[in-house]
């Protein structure tokens, strides 16, 4: 039986471009949907209280407003913004004062004094301790309820147009990266041979060039992202450089100057070593590759880790290499299964050896993907309940189905491996006989062409029939390569792999994006998230004072930052009974353990503004209740000593 009559079914030419017209097909209908249902990036810090409360009737004007969240988050000057009925400000458009304490985090802004009954609008927006931006409205009433002119925005942040593309880069970016380093750890661990190859070479080229512009496009549009959600700010140098200031932005600019070293690192795998010959000076070369190549590869996967879930919540410092690996497997993984697929479609020389090798290369990164992914799902999760109630828990569970369906195809896809055969060995196995009438014809094509070649010496002539011969090569090895039954087993289970890692990908990515079901749960419990610290943290008090005199009355506000054992920055500031800056002539301080019978440890500030002081490393030498004693003089002859005990390390 010929080569050709093994074959049955549509052209061989044709298959690849209607497997590839699938997959992308296919692509195109996951991402769709994906970004159809997704909306805005889910809030992971959530709003746990205020005060006053949302719909709350308070008697008298508050001097302030203070918001709590259930983890750390990110402030800037317009975080928090208090609006009267008529929709002017009603706050003194300060930057919002950290008052977190113990497990709290939270918020406030001061308002202006004498303000008129009425209801008030507050509007509030962060950045929340993984990058994601959120937001929120609520509103409470001084005296009685009125109207108000001020609406409630309608749209999240992180919504609207600027939301869609920078989501879309964001699935882009993982895309890319699956891509770039699965691509190149298969040439290097699975088939040196595929350096040469041109469909390989696009591959891995087409992923750098796709998680570079990806990582260009978040970057500028980071800023309107978070903010104004406008397409035009994305130019805007000053938002920019807020930008680069932040982590998030610190991870992509760091992404970008890894991508560097990873184009040279492109450039020598298909350049220098795809043209080295001698296999010793191949094999070292090979193992300089995979390091350098590992390390930027793990740099690259790090830029998620420190800037997304894995780097706030609980055990961050395992967390975080614990998602450096979970990402290179999945691109270990994922990406040599895409580089398999293009290469039993588009090459004709990739063999058994290189095929089984990749079986065993997904294996480990099974492994790995296992365990880093069974940590995961206990620290982002936490209960039964937030795994079945929330939606990342929902989430999750279809990603364990997909990765479960994967598996399943991928033990087929094993069934053939183990049955391949390299089309050289199948065609020696072959009777003669039953191939000669095709390779009769083939060589009198040849022969016909190499007289020719010797009829005419024009160079030109000889290129083009040199060009001819190359091609009817490729084309007998591909028709020998598709007539494989084996091989054609393969090519269908790796397409259907292939086919449900892009929906395992897309629900993988969606994740990152999703609030995790142990901060959900535990904002809908009004309870602070694990984030938060849990021992120390700044120190915020506030003590009224009357030294007896003329102008003698006012309050001391005290902030100890870090608020741990250790060097503390000290800030002071000194109110009149007005609510205005006071200055005084003296204001001294002392810090006393007395269950250790440590201090009066003094301290003595430094002015820098109108009723504002600061002292720098005041050394805390040990945690506990610590007595805070204040002294203030407003006059040569009034003085008074106040004092404030305050939790320290």
């Amino acid at each position: 039986m010929s080569a050709t009559a093994l074959y049955a079914g549509p052209s061989p030419v044709r298959r690849p471009l209607a497997a590839a017209a699938l997959l992308a097909a296919l692509v195109s209908l996951v991402f769709g949907l994906l970004l159809a249902g997704a909306g805005p990036a889910a809030a992971h810090a959530a709003l746990t209280g205020s005060d006053p409360s949302d719909g709350a009737v308070v008697d008298t004007a508050p001097k302030e407003v203070t918001l709590s969240f259930s983890e750390a988050i990110a402030v800037g000057d317009d975080s928090i913004r208090v609006l009267d009925p008529s929709g002017k400000r009603a706050d003194t458009e300060a930057e919002p004062r950290d008052l977190s304490e113990g497990g709290t985090v939270r918020y406030g802004v001061s308002l202006h004094s004498g303000l008129p009954d009425g209801t008030y609008t507050v509007a509030w927006q962060a950045i929340s301790a993984d990058s994601h931006p959120i937001s929120g409205a609520f509103t409470f009433s001084i005296g009685a309820p009125s109207d108000t002119t001020v609406a409630l925005p309608s749209q999240e942040a992180g919504g609207g147009p600027v939301g869609v593309v920078y989501d879309i880069a964001r699935y882009a970016a993982y895309g890319g990266f699956v891509l770039l380093v699965g691509g190149s750890a298969f040439v290097l661990a699975c088939w040196r041979g595929g350096a040469t190859a041109l469909p390989m070479q696009r591959l891995v080229v087409r992923g750098w060039l796709t998680l570079t512009a990806a990582t260009l496009v978040m970057l500028l549009l980071r800023h309107p992202y978070t903010g104004s959600g406008k397409f035009a700010d994305a130019f805007d140098l000053a938002g920019l450089q807020s930008v680069l200031d932040t982590k998030p932005g610190a991870a992509l600019v760091s992404r970008l100057l890894l991508l560097g070293a990873a184009a040279l690192f492109i450039a020598v795998l298909f350049g220098t070593y795809a043209g080295r010959e001698d296999e010793r000076e191949k094999k070292d070369l090979t193992f300089g590759l995979a390091v350098g190549g590992g390390v930027v590869a793990a740099g690259i996967a790090a830029t998620w880790a420190m800037s997304e879930h894995a780097s706030t919540g609980i055990q961050t410092s395992i967390a975080m290499p614990v998602d450096i690996l979970h990402l290179l497997a999945v691109a270990a993984w994922l990406g040599g299964l895409a580089s398999l697929l293009v290469a039993l479609y588009r090459t004709p020389d990739i063999g058994s050896a290189a095929v089984r090798r990749f079986s065993a290369v997904a294996f480990g990164s099974v492994v790995v993907l296992a365990a880093t992914g069974i940590y995961q799902s206990w620290r982002q999760v936490g209960s039964w309940s937030a795994l079945t109630g929330t939606r990342y828990g929902q989430l999750l569970i279809l990603k364990v189905a997909l990765i479960a369906v994967l598996l399943a195809v991928a033990w087929f896809s094993r069934r053939w491996t183990g049955r391949l055969t390299d089309p050289a060995v199948a065609s020696q196995e072959a009777p003669e006989e039953q191939e000669a009438p095709e390779e009769e014809a083939e060589s009198g094509t040849e022969d016909a062409s190499a007289e020719d070649a010797s009829a005419d010496v024009d160079p030109e002539r000889a290129a083009q029939l040199a060009r001819q011969r190359a091609a009817l090569t490729a084309t007998k090895k591909k028709r020998i390569r598709d007539a494989d039954p084996e091989r054609s087993g393969l090519r269908r289970s790796v397409l259907a792999e292939a086919a449900v890692a892009v929906v395992l990908l897309a629900v993988t990515t969606m994740l990152t994006s999703t609030e995790p079901g142990r901060t959900e749960e535990e904002a809908a419990n009004g309870t602070p998230s694990a984030s938060a610290p849990t021992a120390g943290g700044p120190v915020n008090l506030k003590m009224p004072f009357d030294t007896g005199g003329q102008n003698g009355k006012g309050t001391v506000r005290i902030d100890i930052e870090p608020g741990r054992t250790g060097s503390n920055d000290l800030h002071v500031w000194i109110d009149g009974s007005d609510g205005k800056p006071m200055d005084v002539p003296e204001l001294k301080l002392a810090l006393t353990l007395e269950s250790k019978d440590i201090g009066p440890l003094p301290v003595v500030p430094d002015r820098l503004a109108e009723g504002h002081w600061s002292a720098s490393a005041v050394q805390i030498p040990m945690a506990g209740d610590w007595k805070i004693d204040v002294t203030v003089r407003t006059s040569d002859i009034d003085q008074v000593t106040i004092d404030k005990n305050a939790k320290i390390g």
